[in-house]
């Protein structure tokens, strides 16, 4: 079965490409900082708790009608702007966030017919689950389970005023039409777009957006009425 790449919801196939999976298996790399102290063996690392993007290469190839694919091909991917989901056939119940690196070279062969060539795309570090896009409602305390080896930073949806907390991570919200919605890696509470600030009618009751640790994530609501909660489950 050929295998193929979706990139911003648009399947390659439809310019006739597809792919082998040799580099799909790579992991990114871990930012730290080696140190070298006079009269002392060996380095000290320095851990930046983060991972570097990812530089994913697809080997690709074109099997019909080369030079106008191929053509249709180079618009479309110039025409993505920034981080886009990317996705493929080998994992299929995952994505990235990448962007088109720009530039390929083709080695078309049968006067135009076909062609092979690299496809280079630059990723966030992680591998998103579409199970972590599916909201979890609760209006009732309860526990969640992070199944992963990796902290996911969730998307909260708060109806009501009142508090809550995960892992004991809480925040009140003072003011609230209808619902406030609080993203733990913007960091910021809005109402439907960003555009809609409400940082102000939050207050971070220890400083932390919540997140969703490896393990039992405790919940507890006082005066909310519900939760939704995007997990964004991922690994690496």
């Amino acid at each position: 079965m050929r295998k193929t790449i979706v990139f911003n919801y648009k399947s390659l196939s439809d310019f006739g490409v597809y792919i082998s999976g040799k580099g799909v298996f790579n992991a990114p790399e871990r930012d730290t900082e080696s140190i070298k102290i006079p009269g002392r063996n060996g380095e000290l690392t320095v851990d930046n708790g983060r991972y570097n993007n990812l530089e994913l290469t697809y080997p690709a190839f074109i099997i019909r009608d080369f030079k106008n694919n191929v053509q249709a091909l180079r618009n479309f991917l110039l025409s993505q702007k920034g981080y886009v989901r990317l996705e493929d056939d080998y994992y299929p119940e995952e994505y990235r966030m990448a962007r088109w690196d720009g530039a390929f070279k083709a080695d078309p062969i049968e006067e135009l017919y076909a062609a092979n060539f690299d496809l280079t795309f630059s990723c966030y570090p992680q591998r998103f689950l579409k199970s972590g896009e599916q909201p979890i409602e609760l209006t009732a305390g309860a526990t969640i389970n992070n199944g992963n080896y990796t902290t996911a930073l969730p998307l909260i949806r708060a109806y009501g005023t009142g508090s809550f907390s995960i892992g004991g991570k809480a925040i009140q919200i003072t003011t609230a039409n209808t619902y406030t919605d609080i993203d733990c890696e913007l960091q910021e509470a809005y109402k439907d777009t960003l555009a809609t600030n409400c940082n102000g009618n939050i207050v971070l009751t220890n400083g932390e957006f919540p997140k969703l640790v490896p393990g039992d994530n405790v919940i507890v609501l006082d005066g909310i009425t519900k939760l939704e909660i995007i997990p964004r489950w991922w690994i690496l």
